[in-house]
């Protein structure tokens, strides 16, 4: 490669740090804190507001402003999902009270969904006996997929190592579970790459896709962004768009889990015996 190619590249590497890390805007009279996108459904919305918006998900971290659990959705056979999976935002601003908090939930493993680039402009800052892992999750696709961040939903489906980074993230959450310790994944803001996580996690465990959407759509709340506003919060049209590509490229969701993820019968009950309860 070029140094004119790499210069390029690094440059719109750079400018993709820019709009994944943005600091949240505040919600204004146009920007309210939770806006439900035109292409969601009525299911859908009032399930954020009654099940994904609930007292205790959010756990409070001074340091981050999307660290949430998503114990008590109902997965497969009526059983629910316990504390043991915290999705988040970057960590580079935890305090002192917040890595004691994480501790005290039995924080094991820190799964870290961001690029290289990423972590050197805001690494994380590390929490005490955990293990942390690097899956890079966008690391070979094209730099203007960093900036579009919309873009890149489907190619968390029909990219190869997109597919192999997210297999990692998902065993290593079914290592951890199965130990009775608790697996932190996040990206930068904690809303696309950790909502794609959460939405195959939560497929995986049996959860309905009304409540996954409302999962994934609960970054407005916590970001205090509209879904109109692509840089800090999240439209349904940018989740679905990975779902069609999982239809499209692998027939259905789990055919995508199957054979694009590779997990197996003995992957799916591991995370259900561990995660549900």
């Amino acid at each position: 490669m070029s140094s004119s190619i790499r210069r390029r590249r690094l440059a719109a590497l750079a400018l993709s740090v820019t709009a994944l890390s943005v600091t949240v805007v505040v919600p204004t009279a146009s920007s309210p804190a939770l806006a439900a996108p035109a292409a969601a459904s009525p299911v859908a919305t009032a399930a954020v507001t009654n099940s994904a918006i609930t007292p205790g998900r959010e756990i409070g971290l001074e340091g981050t402003i999307n660290t949430r659990t998503l114990e008590g959705y109902r997965g497969a056979d009526g059983r629910h999902v316990n504390g043991l999976v915290l999705r988040s935002d970057n960590l580079s601003r935890l305090t002192a009270s917040d890595i004691a908090a994480l501790r005290a939930r039995g924080l094991a493993t820190v799964i870290d969904l961001r690029t290289g680039i990423e972590r050197a402009v805001q690494p994380d800052r590390r929490v005490p006996g955990t293990r942390q892992v690097s899956a890079d999750v966008l690391g070979q696709v094209s730099p203007l997929s960093l900036i579009d961040v919309a873009s890149a939903y489907p190619e968390f489906v029909t990219d190869a190592n997109a597919r192999a980074q997210l297999r990692t993230a998902v065993l290593e959450i079914a290592k951890t579970a199965k130990t009775g310790r608790t697996t932190l994944f996040h990206c930068s803001a904690g809303k696309d790459r950790t909502g794609w996580v959460a939405a195959i996690l939560l497929t995986v465990l049996g959860v309905d896709r009304a409540t996954i959407e409302a999962d994934y759509l609960a970054s407005n709340h916590y970001r205090r962004a509209s879904a109109t506003d692509p840089i800090n919060g999240v439209d349904i049209s940018m989740l679905n768009s990975a779902f069609a590509a999982a239809d499209r490229v692998y027939g259905s969701m789990d055919g995508y889990l199957r054979k694009g993820l590779r997990l197996t019968d003995e992957d799916v009950d591991s995370l259900r015996s561990s995660l549900l309860s």
